[in-house]
């Protein structure tokens, strides 16, 4: 039985990371009642979902050449 490599399983813990750190913000977004914390959540949380696609296309080697 093979199992997945070391970089594999560092990744998926940093993705996991990441997906749970975006639903705070979007939380965190949702409950606060002043608006200038409204936006930082928002835009916190749109930098992190560009980080978690960013990664997750990297991941899949989608850009290699292969030759």
């Amino acid at each position: 039985m093979a199992t997945k490599p070391q970089r594999q399983t560092r990744l998926d813990g940093a993705l996991a990371s990441l997906n749970m750190a975006i639903v705070s913000m979007d939380l965190a977004k949702e409950v606060s009642s002043i608006p200038p914390a409204k936006a930082v959540f928002g835009s916190v949380g749109v930098l992190l979902t560009m980080i978690r696609v960013r990664s997750s296309l990297s991941s899949n080697d989608i850009f290699e050449v292969h030759m």
